[in-house]
């Protein structure tokens, strides 16, 4: 894999994230309040969103370019983001995605904060989500 710049993407440049969901086709959007971290090749190549909540943190917009696959770029991203936090982090992600989370440390086995467990049910409305956790030490 080419050497990557994993780093936060200060506030002025946030738009350059929602341009690469958007260039891939991607719902996701950088949520405002949360902190923006992507990998860069000359462009960005994958990003996510770590927004506050009560506990600790809510991980979202998770993406790699399709060209970026397969190489631990997503899981590499995760845990460079992760690793100055403290309380759990929380993800919601389509069932199949388990196992995946499950290998970074993640699980089911987690308390959500009334605000995410709100969240959730209401994305159960259209689609099998699972919420998981990751606990860190604080």
């Amino acid at each position: 894999m080419p050497e990557l710049h994993i780093e936060p993407l200060a506030e002025p440049l946030w738009p350059l994230l929602n341009k690469f969901y958007r260039h891939h086709d991607s719902p996701m959007k950088a949520l405002k309040g949360g902190r923006l971290w992507v990998a860069r090749d000359r462009e960005i190549v994958a990003g996510l969103c770590l927004t506050p909540v009560v506990g600790g943190q809510w991980l979202t917009g998770v993406f790699v370019d399709p060209a970026y696959r397969g190489q631990g770029l997503a899981a590499r991203l995760i845990r460079q983001a992760v690793a100055d936090g403290e309380g759990t982090v929380w993800l919601m992600c389509h069932p199949h995605l388990e196992g995946w989370y499950q290998r970074m440390g993640f699980t089911q086995d987690t308390v959500l904060p009334q605000s995410l467990s709100e969240r959730l049910v209401r994305y159960k409305r259209n689609k099998p989500m699972i919420a998981m956790g990751m606990e860190r030490a604080l």
